[in-house]
Order: structure tokens, then C-alpha cells, then sequence
């Protein structure tokens, strides 16, 4: 006899865990296949990583950054910061300086090329936002960001990381 290999096949308990309907799975779904999307044209016309762009936008936005600070703005990890402003300086588009408060870390800032890239960049990445909304009216996008605000707010608090928007 063959077991069953599938809750349909199976008395399921009311309420049980349907995949497609599991908020956190539905995030994550979305959200690898707008980066994903995003990611591919910012390799081939770029040669950015995700993480890359982010850190680049983190300092055209926020200026001179310490990695720690890039890893509290963004939720990235400190080995994907570290990557990510190793692979940018190398190409000359972030430079690192000595941190006047704290001598053991520096500040992060872009370089000309590195501001330059940006603003070639950003255009771009604001019509893939379009695009992506286009269907949305705009208080369904408005509506969008404010609930994704709560859920990130409400995983922090869950975390115990209190971590900022980012």
C-alpha cells in the first residue's frame, strides 16, 4: 500500500498550511522575481549585482556610510555588505575613508564614476517600477508600500531587531 503523498490526498485539518496562500511564500515568490527581473539587466548592461546597486543607491541617497550602517539601512547581511563594497571599490565606484568617530571601521562613499553610474541608473530602475506598476492605480501602490511598512515593521518586532526601513 502506497502512503499518501499529498495533503489532498490526506483528511487535511481545517486551516492547514496551503502553500499559494502563505503570505511569507507569496512575498518571497514576488519578490525573487521582481529582483530577479531587476537583476538581470542590471548584470548584463552594468555588471551590478543587486546588493551592489543597493549599497550605490544607499550612498547616492544617505552619502558617506560605514558598512555596518549599509547593513541597517538595507537588511543585508554583513558578508553581502562586505562583497558587494569589495566588488565596487575594485571597479572604482565607491571609495573607503577612515571613520573620524570610530577607527576601526570607514565610511563609504561614492566615487565620480560611482555618482555618474547612478544617475545613468536610475532612470531605468524607476521605469522597471513603472512598468511593474502599471496595472496598480495609485492608491492601490500607496495602499502597497504602507502595508509592506507594517509587515517588514511587524517581522522586526517578531525578530526582535527593531532594524529601520530600508
Amino acid at each position: 500500500m502506497t502512503r499518501p503523498s499529498t495533503l489532498s490526498e490526506i483528511d487535511a485539518p481545517a486551516g492547514a498550511l496551503q502553500l499559494d496562500a502563505y503570505l511569507p511564500y507569496r512575498l518571497s515568490v514576488a519578490s525573487n522575481a521582481v529582483s530577479g527581473l531587476i537583476a538581470r539587466a542590471y548584470e548584463d548592461r552594468f555588471g551590478l549585482s543587486i546588493p551592489q546597486w543597493r549599497l550605490i543607491c544607499v550612498l547616492a541617497e544617505d552619502g558617506g556610510k560605514t558598512q555596518q550602517g549599509i547593513v541597517a539601512r538595507t537588511g543585508m547581511d554583513k558578508v553581502t555588505v562586505s562583497r558587494a563594497a569589495q566588488g565596487l571599490a575594485n571597479r572604482r565606484l565607491v571609495e573607503r575613508s577612515d571613520h573620524h568617530a570610530d577607527g576601526r571601521s570607514h565610511l563609504l562613499n561614492l566615487t565620480r564614476e560611482g555618482v555618474r553610474l547612478h544617475v545613468e541608473i536610475a532612470p531605468l530602475a524607476l521605469a522597471y517600477e513603472a512598468a511593474l506598476i502599471a496595472g496598480l492605480a495609485p492608491a492601490e501602490v500607496a495602499l502597497l508600500k504602507r502595508l509592506l511598512g507594517r509587515l517588514q515593521a511587524a517581522a522586526d518586532a517578531l525578530s526582535g531587531s527593531g532594524g529601520s526601513p530600508g
